[in-house]
């Protein structure tokens, strides 16, 4: 059986209880919370569509980092996962960052501990590591650089040793190592349940379904996933290739809240996904009443532990001075489209 799957924009993550009136009134109390606060609202792309509706900037990892990174707001809310919300912090020390709630953590960031890092390198001589963003203050701290997967190729090409170690991804990891077969990458056994929940008998349905559509998937994605799509990208990559591709039907094998975007944005293209939907629970623990509740209540504040804090905010600014200079800095993506 074959299950059309176009309408992904009704998110399976609310209950359906909240009325327009309701939702309309929490976001002008959360506009006037957030402005009486001097606060800036910072939502990732798999968030709920009604959080990314209140949001300041929308965006992936890298885009949400730059936007933190420039802000003058007293104030960050980050409607995301743990380490993005930690990101915030170390490029802002001095301000406050909070997450609207604690349960947003992220399995992947989870599966490394700086002492799992720490044993990874000696036991592959102690090469310099890359460390994906997806991951604790702690690890970043013990790494060289951080990256993003929109940048990861281009950060492990910057490095001059021919032996690298790359955590926590290892769908990523072995998406860059083909991109850069002259290197040899120790890539590390971790993994994102979300992406990797989807499987290669899953894009042989949809191919059958819509064989006219272009298959694109995210590197989180087990490679023997994303070795069969037309077209492999982070979600900045994914968005921007979609908007800007002539053709009319994709099938993108990535997060739900990435295709409800999408779908919403471009309506006049035919955008699905897999079956069981890919979603990622933990983006969608935030929700209207507890992005209010953290800007009134100054709810779940996010500190990081001093011992990792300057070693852990470094790889981030290393990251940013590789990617952010000269014709690089042109090709930045600065979130989706504003929504009307």
């Amino acid at each position: 059986m074959v299950i059309e799957l176009v309408k992904t924009n009704q998110d399976p993550s609310l209950n359906g209880k909240k009325t327009l009136r309701d939702t309309d009134s929490l976001k002008n109390q959360i506009k006037e919370a957030a402005k009486k606060r001097n606060a800036i609202i910072l939502a990732h792309i798999y968030q709920r569509l009604e959080v990314q509706d209140i949001a300041d900037h929308v965006g992936d990892s890298l885009a949400l980092s730059r936007f933190a990174a420039k802000t003058d707001a007293d104030v960050i809310i980050f409607c995301g996962v743990h380490f993005m919300a930690e990101t915030a912090k170390l490029l802002n020390p001095k301000k406050t960052v909070l997450l609207p709630d604690l349960q947003s953590g992220c399995p992947m960031a989870d599966m490394i501990s700086k002492d799992d890092l720490n044993d990874f390198k000696q036991e592959n001589n102690n090469a310099p590591v890359v460390c994906y963003i997806n991951s604790s203050a702690a690890v970043k701290a013990e790494s060289d650089v951080c990256c993003t997967s929109t940048n990861a190729v281009e950060v492990v090409k910057s490095f001059s040793a021919d032996e690298l170690i790359f955590v926590p991804d290892k769908g990523l990891g072995v998406w860059v190592q083909e991109q850069i077969p002259n290197k040899k990458l120790h890539i590390y056994d971790g993994f994102c349940p979300t992406h990797y929940q989807i499987t290669p008998k899953d894009v042989f349905i949809m191919r059958e379904k819509y064989p006219e559509a272009v298959v694109i998937a995210h590197p989180e994605c087990d490679p023997e996933v994303w070795r069969l799509a037309d077209f492999v990208g982070s979600t900045s990559q994914i968005y921007k290739f979609v908007d800007k591709y002539e053709k009319n039907q994709f099938i993108i094998l990535s997060e739900q809240g990435l295709v409800a975007r999408m779908q919403r944005d471009m309506a006049h293209k035919t955008i699905v996904t897999t079956f069981p939907l890919p979603l990622c629970p933990n983006m969608k623990y935030h929700k209207l009443e507890n992005v209010l509740s953290s800007i009134t209540e100054n709810k779940n504040v996010i500190e990081i532990d001093s011992r990792y804090f300057d070693r852990a905010a470094a790889t981030i600014h290393k990251m940013f001075e590789i990617t952010e200079s000269g014709i690089n800095n042109k090709n930045l993506w600065e979130g989706p489209k504003r929504a009307t």
